[in-house]
């Protein structure tokens, strides 16, 4: 089942909760929130009392992109603010495995991002352990990039490691996806399409049924 998960960072901040509502009136499915730390990547984003006041907004899925350094400090926090999907960058943390595990603990979905130039082998030996891989499409850290084009070979190397270890994560894509690339990104093995320039610039509600029906929907 493909899914349009809409980023908030690309949204305006000062309406930040009835943008939220917009899109999920619009038909998004999940509400992708990245948080930034300043030392993993460059920008500082979102905190955990921005998150858990979004809470009350919507009844979608929190999709938290965790872009900091040892996220598994941040997990319980996260739970408490009622994230219910966590993704760490598998350069990020020393214990992996570690910390997928303390997330599903917690009742939470696990992921895993990997940043444009880290091989999809580094993750075989946890692929089936989430519920989610994250491929970053841009470097991290901004909004608003272009797209990079060997991702897309990327995908295709990460569905078929899938295929071959019987292991079912949800394949998400992140950074300069658009309308231009939704259908290359789909066809090479992307599940859930990031995106957010292209869902809130302009009007929400059209943005979001164009993403609809590149998927079919």
């Amino acid at each position: 089942m493909l899914r349009l998960s809409s980023s908030i960072l690309a949204s305006d901040f000062t309406k930040l909760g009835e943008c939220v509502a917009r899109a999920e009136k619009a038909g998004v499915d999940f509400v992708h929130i990245d948080v930034m730390d300043g030392m993993f990547v460059p920008q500082i984003s979102f905190g955990e009392p921005i998150i858990k006041s979004l809470r009350s907004a919507t009844a979608l899925p929190f999709d938290v992109h965790l872009m900091v350094q040892d996220p598994e400090k941040m997990v319980p926090a996260l739970k408490e603010c009622g994230a219910d999907i966590v993704t760490v960058h598998a350069e990020a943390t020393k214990h992996l495995d570690r910390t997928i595990n303390q997330i599903k603990e917690l009742g939470m979905i696990a992921g895993v991002a990997l940043n444009p130039s880290t091989p999809i082998e580094n993750i075989k030996y946890v692929l089936k352990s989430v519920g989610l891989v994250l491929i970053m499409t841009v470097n991290p850290g901004y909004g608003g990039q272009k797209f990079i084009p060997y991702s897309i070979d990327k995908l295709k190397e990460l569905k078929e490691m899938c295929q071959k270890l019987d292991a079912n994560p949800m394949i998400e894509v992140d950074g300069g996806i658009g309308f231009d690339n939704a259908r290359d990104v789909i066809d090479a093995g992307a599940d859930v399409l990031v995106a957010g320039t292209a869902i809130f610039k302009g009007n929400i509600e059209d943005n979001v049924s164009r993403f609809k029906l590149i998927m079919g929907q």
